[in-house]
C-alpha cells in the first residue's frame, strides 16, 4: 500500500518572499495563525475602512509607517495574544507577522504608536 504525504505547502508569495509551510524545520514561528487572520481582515477590509475612519495628523514625509500599517500590526497581534505594545519590540522581526502585513521589513516599534 503506497503512503502518500505532502511535506509541504506553498503560499501565494508576498512581494519577494516565499510563503511556505515545511514540515522539516527551518524558519520556524509559533505565530503561523496570522495568515488566516490576515485574509479575514483582507475579505472583510476591516483595517483598511477603520484607517479610512481615523485621522492620521502625522507628517507624511517623516512616517515609515502608514497608519493602515500600524493598526493591522496592532490587531494582529493582539488576536496573537500580545496584548502589550512592548511586545511589537520583537515581534517586528517576526516573518509571519512581516508576511501578513505584506511587508518584508521589520515593522513598527512601539515607540512608533506615539504621537511625536
Amino acid at each position: 500500500m503506497t503512503k502518500c504525504y505532502q511535506s509541504s505547502f506553498e503560499f501565494p508569495s508576498v512581494k519577494r518572499r516565499k510563503v511556505e509551510a515545511d514540515f522539516s524545520g527551518g524558519a520556524i514561528t509559533s505565530n503561523a495563525g496570522i495568515g488566516l487572520i490576515a485574509q479575514v481582515d483582507r475579505q472583510t477590509g476591516l483595517t483598511k475602512a477603520a484607517a479610512r475612519a481615523m485621522r492620521d495628523t502625522r507628517r507624511k514625509a517623516s512616517c515609515d509607517h502608514s497608519l493602515r500599517a500600524l493598526l493591522q500590526q496592532r490587531v494582529y497581534g493582539l488576536a496573537l495574544g500580545y496584548e502589550d505594545l512592548n511586545d511589537h519590540d520583537e515581534l517586528r522581526q517576526d516573518l509571519a507577522l512581516q508576511t501578513a502585513t505584506s511587508r518584508v521589513e521589520a515593522l513598527a516599534q512601539d515607540r512608533d504608536y506615539l504621537p511625536r
